[in-house]
């Protein structure tokens, strides 16, 4: 008798192309706002203590939107009180104080103006933000949804604070820097020219200058901090941030898997204390890239790389009730920079390369559907895929004349993800606009609306 998956599916299933056998599998989704979008997804929701969201860019509006569906669906009929965000802590904090009716942070004006502002500061997220102002008015304390950081602090400010120093000390030293901040990117492959070798004559001289410069950084924008009576909670993770910040820029610069574990680590520590000091019955919703919630153990980068990512960690903790939902486009367009800390711009998307997890989803001839991955479900996909194939990570940086090396990495999407959903073909967020008023002439414009 068969034992193994590969058995299973020989002996149960005829030879067919993936991308019949795809279309078989693949349900309709109602349109993203429909009540009905948010049924079709109870099996993933029901018992689970954690449903991880992804997207394979962050620049997407319908990953936003169907995120925001869900959540909204989580939040009125399964009682999800957190809503927890690959963003810095202290930026979400002005979310959270916006949704929830609290005082406004200090630090208010400042919140998702950095690089990458679009990912963030979009018309998809203020639509999530408002609605769930709105949903809060009717509730109090404890049963009011709360939106949280989970990402090192102030990524985006701490980067802008290297690369300084770096250009005033040593210039070449800053250009790897930034070449490195590139990098940053789910899985892109680093070229030679980024490896220890180069940087050894710049940055190892700045190296304790520039980290002690963090931690003052780091140090001081705490101290403004305000406290209520979340305090605790907040004085906690705050400290977790300077530790987890300064070990992980230190670690970045010498390549390998250890920055990439840390800032993986540091969020899911994040998320594990947010459900701690909500109680047992807490449940949360995260909303990250797919390279993040994705199990690492199916994909290249813990197969080759030894790295590790939030999926990982929560399946290991939660088992069953934890639930990774991924999301993928065949083309269209994206927000997107060409470097880090660029200016924002909106690119096609290249049609996906033959041979792929996405072109397979794209050749099976439904522009949007679920799919079930779960074992017992969909076996004859389950086993056509079963084989690592490629799978497109797009993150803030795009890359389209180095497509195949830079954004496609090796997968078994069956075990990376509970469930994958396909939009064919997809649009660019809408940026909202930051500015920055003159000295005099009154406080800067800030974001959410209202507050």
């Amino acid at each position: 008798m068969p034992e193994t998956l590969d058995e299973i599916g020989a002996s149960r299933h005829p030879r067919k192309d993936l991308p019949e056998l795809i279309g078989e599998a693949a349900e309709p989704m109602p349109e993203i706002f429909d009540p009905l979008f948010g049924r079709l997804f109870d099996r993933f929701i029901d018992g689970a203590r954690v449903v991880l969201l992804g997207e394979s860019t962050h620049g997407t509006a319908e990953f936003y939107q169907a995120r925001d569906s869900l959540t909204r669906w989580m939040i009125e009929e399964h009682g999800f009180r957190i809503v927890a965000l690959e963003a810095d802590w202290p930026d979400a904090q002005v979310l959270d104080a916006h949704v929830r009716y609290r005082h406004k942070p200090p630090h208010a004006a400042e919140a998702f103006a950095r690089f990458p502002t679009w990912m963030w500061r979009n018309r998809e997220v203020d639509t999530f933000v408002q609605w769930l102002r709105d949903h809060n008015r009717f509730h109090t304390g404890r049963h009011r949804a709360g939106i949280y950081g989970l990402d090192l602090y102030n990524l985006s400010a701490s980067m802008r604070t290297v690369i300084d120093y770096l250009e005033r000390e040593d210039p070449e030293a800053a250009k790897i820097a930034r070449e490195r901040y590139g990098c940053l990117e789910p899985w892109a492959h680093q070229p030679a020219a980024y490896g220890r070798q180069a940087l050894s004559a710049g940055y190892s001289r700045c190296e304790g200058a520039v980290t002690a410069m963090l931690r003052d950084m780091l140090e001081r924008e705490l101290e403004h901090q305000a406290r209520d009576g979340e305090a605790l909670l907040d004085a906690a993770q705050s400290a977790r941030l300077v530790r987890d910040a300064e070990a992980y820029y230190r670690a970045m610069y010498y390549g390998g898997s250890e920055s990439w574990n840390l800032r993986d680590r540091h969020m899911f520590d994040t998320l594990e204390a947010l459900l701690d000091a909500h109680g047992p019955d807490a449940r949360a919703v995260v909303w990250a890239h797919n390279s993040h919630i994705g199990d690492a153990r199916a994909t290249e980068m813990g197969v080759v790389r030894d790295e590790l990512n939030i999926g990982q960690l929560c399946r290991e903790r939660w088992g069953d009730a934890a639930r990774l939902i991924g999301f993928g486009t065949h083309t269209g367009e994206v927000a997107c920079a060409d470097d880090w800390d660029g200016p924002m711009r909106v690119r096609t998307i290249q049609p996906s390369l033959p041979g792929t997890c996405e072109r397979a989803a794209h050749d099976c001839g439904k522009d949007r559907f679920l799919l079930d991955l779960r074992e017992g479900e969909n076996d004859a996909v389950r086993h056509a895929m079963w084989e690592p194939m490629l799978e497109r990570f797009i993150g803030v940086v795009y890359r389209p004349e180095t497509e195949r090396w830079s954004h496609y990495v090796d997968c078994r999407l069956p075990e990376q993800f509970d469930a994958y959903v396909w939009f064919d073909e997809t649009t660019p967020v809408t940026p909202l606009p930051t500015r920055t008023l003159p000295a005099g002439l009154g406080e800067e414009e800030t974001w959410p609306s209202g507050m």
